[in-house]
């Protein structure tokens, strides 16, 4: 086991260094630019660009982007009283959520054109559809699933590491049937059982700083999008100025 990947878990998520799901980190297989004064709260992966909401009061969108160029291709501005977060595809319709307005906004997924809107209690963090329910984080250890059509509450999920909770949860993605979430204000990555809630692995992609160019704001890393005809993954931050397509690979093979 890499001591130096668990403390770290230990560290970012206040877990005893007992805890052990398997370690990951990640390999650059290519970099792309990105606007960095786009704050990143969602990002998806939708008819080769991406789909990203941005946040802060004022300045929150929904936008396409170019991968190569990193161009935007197309935005939509949110209310300025609307804090842009995450973000989720169902079929033709795209779903953001906004911050602490308790607000979700519904779009036309290829033309952006806003469709509708639906009202939940509390904070909304991240987005993601796993074919059957929206999941969505609040930044606590729990995951609400959402039904799509009444955008209603059908049950929690509590996010845990041997019975520990999981705080900060943040941006979603479903990868290869698990769910993979940020935890805010760190580099990591929870590998999340839909089934049961356990963490059963980490990625740490601390690795992808040291092909940040200097000169930049650059805050935390949060994005994640998956293509799943391609396999392919792609990870950004806020601010950050680059774009990221990563491999994952075990934490012990790396260091061989």
């Amino acid at each position: 086991m890499h001591r130096g990947l668990i403390a770290l878990l230990g560290l970012a998520l206040g877990l005893a260094a007992q805890a052990s799901p398997t370690q990951y980190t990640v390999e650059l297989v290519d970099s792309y630019p990105h606007d960095p004064e786009a704050y990143t709260q969602g990002l998806i992966w939708h008819n080769a660009h991406l789909l990203e909401s941005t946040g802060r009061y004022g300045e929150s969108t929904l936008r396409r982007v170019a991968l190569d160029s990193g161009d935007v291709e197309d935005s939509v501005s949110l209310d300025r009283d609307h804090f842009g977060e995450g973000l989720a595809r169902m079929g033709d319709r795209l779903i953001q959520l906004t911050w602490k307005a308790g607000r979700g906004l519904i779009y036309d997924a290829d033309t952006l054109e806003r469709l509708g809107r639906f009202d939940y209690p509390g904070e909304g963090w991240g987005l993601t559809y796993d074919g059957e329910h929206l999941i969505m984080s609040d930044g606590s250890a729990e995951l609400r699933r959402l039904d799509p059509h009444s955008f209603e509450e059908q049950s929690r999920l509590s996010v845990h590491v041997d019975g520990q909770p999981i705080n900060r949860l943040n941006e979603l993605e479903m990868v290869d049937g698990q769910i993979w979430a940020n935890v805010y204000s760190t580099d990591l990555i929870a590998r999340i059982d839909p089934a049961t809630g356990a963490v059963v692995g980490t990625i740490n992609a601390a690795p992808l700083r040291e092909h940040l160019p200097a000169g930049y704001k650059v805050d935390v890393f949060n994005g994640i999008a998956h293509d799943p005809d391609t396999g392919r993954i792609f990870v950004t931050g806020k601010y950050w100025p680059r774009l990221f397509e990563i491999r994952v690979v075990s934490a012990g093979a790396s260091e061989k």
